[in-house]
C-alpha cells in the first residue's frame, strides 16, 4: 500500500464523499476514485460503501481508517523528527574538552544551545589536548576544544585537517596557596626563587608550559624548582596544600575561583592562551548539531570576558 493512497482514503472517509475530499486534496475526482480503487484491490476487500447519506465506511474501512490514522502520525513525527535533526534541533552531540574549560565557559555555552535545540543529547569528556585531537581525528568526537599558544601557528599547521574555530582568549594569573598575602597586580617578579609547578608539556601542541616558561625568561625570573604534574587540574591540589605557586590560565577570570587558592593578576601579564574548538572538515555542512554548536560558540567568542 502506498502512505498516499492511505491520505487520500482517510480524507474520502473524513469527508464523507469523493467529491469533497478532492477539493481538499487538491486533486481532480478521477484520479482520487482510481486510487481508492486500486487500494481496494490490494486489500481485497470492499473498504466504502455509498449511501443516501454519502460514502461511508464498511467494518474493513473502519479498521483500515484507525490502523491508517496511527501509521499515517507516526510518518509524520517520523518527519518532524528528521526535519529537528536536520536543523540541529536533535540528535547526539560528542564533545572533547580540556578541563579548565569545562568549568566555567562550556557550561555557559551549553545553556545557551540547550535553549535552542533542547532535545540534542550532549556527551561531554575531558582528555589532555593532544588526545582530544586524536579523539577528534578518530571520530570517537564531534568537536575538540583546546587551548593554545601561538595560535596562528597551531592554525596554519592543522588547518588543512580541520575547521578551526577561535573561541577567545584565555589570561594567565598568579595562582598561590590559600591564605597567601600578596599584592595585586602581583609582579612576575615574585616567583624568584620560589616554586612552580606546570602541568606536562605537549609537543604536538605548544601550550601553557611554553608561555610561562616565556614569560619568566623575559623577566630575568629564576625558580628555584619548576616541577610537573600530569594536568593543570592535578597541579592544584598541590598548591592548596601549599607545597607549590603556579601561574594558569583562567577562563573569563572565574573558572579557578572555585578553587581553595589565592588569584592574582600578574604584571606583566603573559600573553594570553587562545580557545580553539575543531571540528573535522566540512562536519557542520553534514550534522546540522555541529553547525548549531558552532555558531553558539561563535556567539559566546564574542563574551566580554573581562567582566567577570
Amino acid at each position: 500500500m502506498e502512505l498516499r493512497h492511505l491520505r487520500y482514503f482517510t480524507a474520502v472517509v473524513e469527508s464523507g464523499s469523493f467529491t469533497a475530499a478532492a477539493a481538499a486534496l487538491h486533486i481532480s475526482q478521477p484520479p482520487l476514485s482510481v486510487a481508492i480503487a486500486k487500494l481496494e484491490a490490494e486489500a481485497g476487500v470492499q473498504l466504502l460503501q455509498r449511501s443516501h447519506r454519502g460514502v461511508e465506511p464498511t467494518s474493513a474501512g473502519r479498521y483500515l481508517l484507525d490502523a491508517a490514522s496511527r501509521v499515517l502520525a507516526e510518518m509524520d513525527d517520523m518527519v518532524e523528527t528528521l526535519g529537528r535533526f536536520g536543523s540541529g534541533m536533535a540528535g547526539t552531540l560528542r564533545l572533547a574538552v580540556v578541563p579548565v574549560l569545562m568549568w566555567h565557559r562550556l557550561p555557559r555555552v551549553l545553556r545557551a544551545f540547550a535553549d535552542a535545540a533542547p532535545q540534542v543529547e550532549v556527551s561531554i569528556v575531558d582528555p589532555p589536548p593532544w588526545t582530544a585531537v586524536e579523539m577528534l581525528e578518530r571520530g570517537t568526537v564531534d568537536l575538540a576544544a583546546i587551548m593554545v599558544a601561538q595560535p596562528e601557528r597551531f592554525i596554519a599547521r592543522h588547518r588543512g585537517s580541520y575547521d578551526i574555530l577561535e573561541w577567545g582568549e584565555i589570561p594567565l594569573v598568579g595562582v598561590l596557596p590559600p591564605r597567601t598575602r600578596a599584592q595585586s597586580p602581583l609582579p612576575l617578579t615574585w616567583f624568584e626563587g620560589r616554586n612552580l609547578v606546570l602541568p606536562d608539556r605537549t609537543a604536538a601542541v605548544p601550550s601553557l608550559p611554553e608561555s610561562v616558561e616565556a614569560a619568566l625568561r623575559a623577566e630575568g625570573v629564576h625558580p628555584s624548582s619548576m616541577r610537573t604534574s600530569e594536568t593543570i587540574q592535578t597541579c592544584l591540589p598541590l598548591i592548596e596544600a601549599g607545597l607549590a605557586e603556579a601561574i594558569l590560565p583562567d577562563p573569563d577570570r572565574a573558572s579557578l575561583a572555585r578553587f581553595d587558592v589565592e588569584i592574582r593578576e600578574l604584571d606583566p601579564a603573559p600573553v594570553p592562551l587562545t580557545a580553539l574548538a575543531l571540528t573535522r572538515k566540512g562536519a557542520a555542512g553534514a550534522n546540522s548539531a555541529v553547525a548549531r554548536i558552532l555558531r553558539t560558540l561563535e556567539g559566546d567568542s564574542t563574551h566580554d570576558f573581562d567582566q567577570h
